[in-house]
C-alpha cells in the first residue's frame, strides 16, 4: 500500500468521527432544554395544583389566619345613655364559606337612667330650711325609694335661667314697670363668668331679644327693646324655651334651671297643650316660676292666676300674685333667695320600666312635721333602645 492511500484511509476515519461526535453534540444540545422543560413543568404542577394546563386559574383554596381578639375599650357611658355592641354571627360559618358582610353586627343603645332632683324646704312660715342631712328625707319615685346616690345642700349652684315676658295686648298698662322690674332682678341675680340668663319677649310668637350670656347690660338691653304685640301664646313659649334652649344649653355640672315667666296667665293662641309645655319642662329639669301681672288689689284667684299656680306646682317652682304692681321688685327678690335655697339629689330609680310613661316623684320630710317640700312632680321615662346605627 502505497503511502498517499494510506494517509486517506486515516483521514476518512477521523472524518467519520469527528462526523460523529459533532452529531452527537448536536443532539445532546436540542434534546437536553426539552428534557429540562418537561421535568420543571411536572415539579410546577405538583407543586401548584391552581395552575391547570390549558385552564383558567381556579381559586386557591387558603386556610385562613387564626382571628385574634380586637383591643377594645370600654363603652363611654354618659349620664343617660350607653352604647354596646353586639356581635351574634356563628363562628362555624367562618370556617367554611368565604367573608361576607355581617348583617347580625349592631349597636344597641340602652337608657342607664339617673335622675337629678332638686328641691326646697320651708316651715309653716314660709321660711327656709337649709340643714336638713340626707337621713331626714324619704323618695318616692313610682311610689318606689330609689337607690341614692349623692345628697348634697346647695345653696351656690350655677343658673340658668329664662326671663318670659308677657308683651301681648293684655299687659300694655303694665310693661314698663314689669320690664324695669325685670332688669333690677338679673342685676341682682346673675353672676358673671358664673350664672347665664336668656330673654324671650312672647305674644302671638316667642321673640329671643338675648340668648344666654353673663352680660347684664345686654340683657337689660334686650328688655328695653321689647315692645307689646297682640294675642298670648303662654304655653308655646314655655316648650320652645325648655325644648329648644335650656334642654340644650351645654353645662359642665350641676346647674339651676329655671325660668321666671311674667304674664297674666291668660294663653288665647297656643298650639301646644298646657300638659305638654309641662312635660317638657320636666324633661329640661326646670323650675317655673310665675309671677301674675293681673291688677288684683287681694292677688285673687283669678283664671290667669290659676294656670299660673298650676304651672308652678308642677315644676316645682312657686307662684307670685302681687296684690300691686309695686310689689313685682319684691316677687323677683323672692326667687332669688328661692334660687339659693336648695337641696340637690341623684338617684337610681328601683324597677325602671323605660316605656315612656309617667313616673312621679314624692319628696317627704320624716323627721319633722309641719315642713312644706317643693319638688318637680314628676317626669315621663325614656324609651329603652334607640333605632339601631345605619
Amino acid at each position: 500500500m502505497t503511502p498517499k492511500v494510506k494517509e486517506n484511509k486515516v483521514f476518512a476515519k477521523w472524518f467519520r468521527d469527528w462526523i460523529t461526535t459533532t452529531c452527537l453534540l448536536v443532539a445532546l444540545v436540542l434534546f437536553l432544554p426539552v428534557v429540562w422543560a418537561h421535568n420543571l413543568g411536572q415539579e410546577l404542577t405538583s407543586a401548584s395544583p391552581a395552575l391547570q394546563p390549558n385552564g383558567p386559574p381556579q381559586p386557591v383554596a387558603t386556610q385562613p389566619a387564626p382571628s385574634q381578639p380586637e383591643a377594645s375599650s370600654p363603652p363611654k357611658i354618659s349620664d343617660t345613655h350607653a352604647s354596646v355592641s353586639i356581635n351574634a354571627a356563628a363562628k362555624s360559618a367562618r370556617s367554611s364559606t368565604p367573608a361576607q358582610t355581617d348583617e347580625s353586627v349592631f349597636t344597641l343603645h340602652k337608657t342607664v337612667r339617673e335622675v337629678y332632683l332638686v328641691f326646697t324646704v320651708t316651715d309653716q312660715h314660709g321660711l327656709y330650711i337649709k340643714s336638713l342631712k340626707k337621713n331626714d328625707f324619704k323618695i318616692l319615685d313610682d311610689g318606689k325609694p330609689p337607690e341614692i346616690l349623692s345628697f348634697s345642700r346647695e345653696t351656690d349652684l350655677p343658673l340658668q335661667v329664662g326671663l318670659l315676658i308677657d308683651a301681648s295686648q293684655s299687659v300694655t298698662s303694665r310693661f314698663k314697670f314689669e320690664q324695669e322690674a325685670a332688669i333690677a332682678f338679673l342685676k341682682q341675680t346673675i353672676r358673671p363668668k358664673y350664672d347665664q340668663a336668656l330673654v324671650i319677649g312672647f305674644d302671638l310668637t316667642p321673640k329671643v331679644t338675648q340668648d344666654f350670656t353673663d352680660d347684664t347690660e345686654k340683657l337689660s338691653v334686650a328688655i328695653r327693646t321689647m315692645r307689646p304685640g297682640t294675642l298670648t301664646a303662654m304655653y308655646d313659649v314655655l316648650y320652645y324655651a325648655c325644648r329648644d334652649k335650656l334642654l340644650k344649653q351645654p353645662r359642665s355640672g350641676p346647674v339651676r334651671h329655671a325660668i321666671i315667666l311674667l304674664s297674666d296667665g291668660n294663653d288665647n293662641s297656643s298650639a301646644v297643650t298646657r300638659e305638654k309645655a309641662i312635660e317638657m319642662a320636666q324633661r329640661a329639669e326646670v323650675s317655673l316660676y310665675t309671677i301674675s301681672t293681673n291688677p288684683t288689689a287681694s292677688g285673687g284667684k283669678t283664671k290667669g292666676n290659676k294656670a299660673l299656680e298650676y304651672l308652678a306646682e308642677a315644676t316645682g317652682g312657686r307662684s307670685y300674685a302681687p296684690s300691686a304692681i309695686t310689689e313685682l321688685k319684691d316677687a323677683f327678690a323672692a326667687i332669688q333667695e328661692d334660687l339659693r335655697s336648695q337641696y340637690v339629689v341623684s338617684y337610681k330609680p328601683a324597677a325602671f320600666t323605660p316605656d315612656g310613661h309617667y313616673r312621679t316623684i314624692e319628696v317627704q320630710a320624716h323627721t319633722q312635721k309641719g315642713l312644706r317640700i317643693r319638688s318637680r312632680k314628676g317626669y315621663r321615662s325614656l324609651a329603652e333602645y334607640d333605632a339601631p346605627d345605619k
